[in-house]
């Protein structure tokens, strides 16, 4: 027999299962002896009072031993000789889609700029040691995507638009805890995901799909308005309909689109800073409690958001004993995200400060940006002259790219032209000050003090300034010099939307074309990237269908 209840117990009553058997023996007048296993369902915190409380769904098993099956697997056929689709990118969009593939029955073809995910951990470590970023190999591109080596972060509220359990058990399938399964907010860890990205590319392997590393698809072939596939930096040719999904980060796929016709448009995003706070005083401000968090609770995580001028702002990928990484992509850039090991187990917890930014904003005068990097480059110049064509109904297509660009300019020439990053301290920055020293950082490339209020655009200053006083109101403590501003957090989604049909998910000009994940503008996140790509999976896969009958 198994019985459910709702609990609502102490910290140390939910650390442990004999705990738990011990509470529910005692709670529910059962013989302790007739408990056999209790498991953990569903997970969450409670710390809005000075007394934290954990609320558990538990599922216990009396006189009866539980199945073995703690989730729920995916059978994966043979594909070998099936018609292909090509999958262009292999991040949490691609990746799913792959495995949707065959689940259903096609050939997956997934071709990825960067390197598999353990090569991609010699050129990030350069990043930090040498100042120098592979623009093919870096915390955007390679396997895994984005999310790979930053954080591995579960959480989404994408869950009309797809199964959020089912990309949870695949990941489970592939060598996750179950514990995500049961977490209000779960975690993998940048520690543990490249193995599961690993376990999820073999299976692609060993169904008869293909997996091409350090290939770039530098064009569509078009031919009489639709996709019969793409042509590679190899200079090879893969043939069937594509699914794209770049990433956030594909600034030349955007280009190449543009010039060539493919109608995109501009997408707001969030931009500003990673601030960095010592963990224990994240977790003595949330919990309540001078010692911070004990022996039971986790490293703690906070949300905060705040209408300012009439636009957000708000805490945004919060990680909870992280570090702070260099997450550029090309030269001439600086770029800051976060991580959080499995453990979420360092001195400092992060997240990114941003502002909301409408593409109608970038005609504000207090959202400019100054830069004389890359002047006369030849993608400077290629720049201009794309953005010299007249475009009519608004905002040029790729300006929010532009101005996102422009502000990474600026912070690598800030940060002394490497990829020291430019920093102040917390209330400096709202009393307008310049910090004369730093406090220690996670950031390992170093960083270098410099007047964040000056030179931000004052459309993000002033917002961010503001915000954190109200953030500082509401949580005592929050705002205090111990807290360090890292600039510049630029990458919150993509500058781009990649237009589609709502219905059929293709390209609203061109058949056979999928526009998948947070690079085309449809996700922001692992998850809400993974259930984008298995429903453009199924998109492709009924295209196929109707155009071989």
């Amino acid at each position: 027999m198994t019985e459910e209840y709702q609990l609502r117990v102490l910290p140390e009553q939910a650390a442990s299962e004999q705990s738990l058997k011990q509470y529910i023996s005692r709670e529910k007048g059962m013989d302790i002896r007739t408990i056999r296993a209790v498991r953990t369902l569903k997970r969450s915190i409670d710390a809005r009072q000075r007394t934290i409380f954990i609320n558990l769904k538990v599922r216990v098993f009396v006189n009866e031993e539980p199945d073995n099956d703690d989730f729920i697997r995916t059978e994966y056929p043979n594909v070998e000789g099936k018609r292909p689709v090509i999958v262009v990118g292999a991040g949490p969009g691609g990746l799913f889609a792959a495995l949707k593939l065959i689940e259903l029955g096609a050939r997956p073809v997934v071709v990825e700029r960067g390197k598999d995910v353990r090569k991609r951990k010699e050129d990030l470590a350069r990043i930090s040691r040498e100042h120098k970023v592979d623009p093919e190999s870096n915390y955007s591109f390679g396997e895994g995507g984005a999310g790979a080596y930053s954080d591995g972060k579960l959480y989404t509220r994408s869950k009309k638009r797809g199964s959020v359990d089912k990309i949870l058990n695949v990941f489970c399938q592939h060598g996750a805890s179950t514990s995500i399964l049961a977490d209000a907010h779960p975690h993998i860890g940048t520690d543990k995901l490249p193995r599961v990205i690993e376990n999820m590319r073999e299976t692609i392997l060993a169904c008869g799909g293909e997996v091409h590393f350090e290939t770039r698809m530098d064009e569509l072939l078009i031919e009489n308005g639709k996709v019969a596939g793409i042509r590679t930096n190899r200079g090879t040719e893969f043939h069937g309909p594509v699914i794209l999904a770049t990433g956030h980060s594909a600034r030349d796929v955007y280009r190449w689109l543009f010039a060539n016709g493919v109608p995109v448009e501009a997408k707001g995003l969030a931009v500003g800073v990673r601030l960095e706070h010592p963990s224990l005083l994240i977790d003595q401000i949330q919990y309540h409690n001078k010692n911070g968090r004990g022996k039971y609770l986790p490293a703690a995580e906070y949300s905060f958001v705040q209408q300012v001028d009439g636009r957000g702002v708000y805490s945004f990928c919060m990680c909870p004993g992280g570090f702070v990484v260099p997450a550029a992509s090309g030269p001439h850039q600086l770029v800051v995200n976060g991580m959080s090991p499995s453990n979420r187990g360092t001195k400092w917890s992060n997240s990114g400060m941003v502002v909301e930014i409408h593409p109608e904003d970038l005609e504000d005068p207090a959202l400019q940006v100054q830069s004389e990097a890359l002047k006369d480059s030849a993608e400077e110049l290629t720049e201009q002259l794309i953005l010299s064509n007249p475009v009519q109904d608004g905002v040029h297509p790729l300006a929010v790219m532009r101005f996102q660009e422009k502000l990474e300019q600026v912070c690598w020439q800030q940060g002394n032209m490497r990829q020291t990053a430019p920093a102040q301290r917390m209330a400096d920055f709202t009393r307008r000050k310049l910090s004369y020293d730093l406090p220690d950082s996670s950031y390992s490339p170093g960083l270098v003090s410099s007047p964040l209020h000056f030179w931000l655009p004052p459309f993000i200053s002033e917002r961010l300034g503001e915000g954190f006083q109200l953030f500082g109101k509401s949580s005592r403590g929050f705002l205090t010099n111990e807290a360090v501003m890292i600039a510049a957090e630029t990458r919150t989604s993509s500058p781009v939307r990649i237009v589609r049909d709502r219905e059929t998910l293709q390209h609203v000009t061109i058949e056979g074309l999928f526009p998948c994940g947070e690079g085309a503008g449809y996700a922001g996140g692992i998850v809400s990237a993974g259930i984008d790509g298995e429903r453009c999976a199924e998109a492709a896969f009924a295209y196929l269908e109707a155009v071989t009958k």
